[in-house]
């Protein structure tokens, strides 16, 4: 059973390993000091350099959050110019999902 949770623990990405499990696998590296003052990040980039993995790729690049903020504001502007313009009901909600899709992106960016 032992033998089977090791493997299972190789397949998965450095990621997705616990920080417990990230700190055993580095103590096994011989001459090695400061892991335990180390976070989690630390301890990943160590052991891509001592066992050779290279880093993924980043998905995307964030364009960041104040980039998404300001689209919001603009977005809010149009609609309410709209709105004094009374454009159609579907105009205000596509308007108003825009905004919202935006206002998500704020969350994840």
């Amino acid at each position: 059973m032992g033998q089977k949770k090791e493997s299972q623990k190789k397949e998965k990405p450095l990621e997705d390993w616990t920080i417990k499990e990230l700190r055993e696998e580095a103590l096994k590296v011989p001459n090695v000091q400061g892991i335990h003052g180390m976070n989690k990040q630390e301890i990943i980039d160590f052991l891509r350099v001592e066992k050779g993995i290279p880093a993924p790729e980043s998905k995307k690049k964030s364009e960041g959050v104040r980039v998404f903020k300001k689209k919001v504001s603009e977005l809010r502007l149009k609609r309410d110019q709209e709105r004094v313009e009374e454009a159609t009901k579907k105009r205000l909600e596509i308007l108003r999902r825009k905004i919202s899709k935006m206002k998500k992106k704020t969350r994840i960016a």
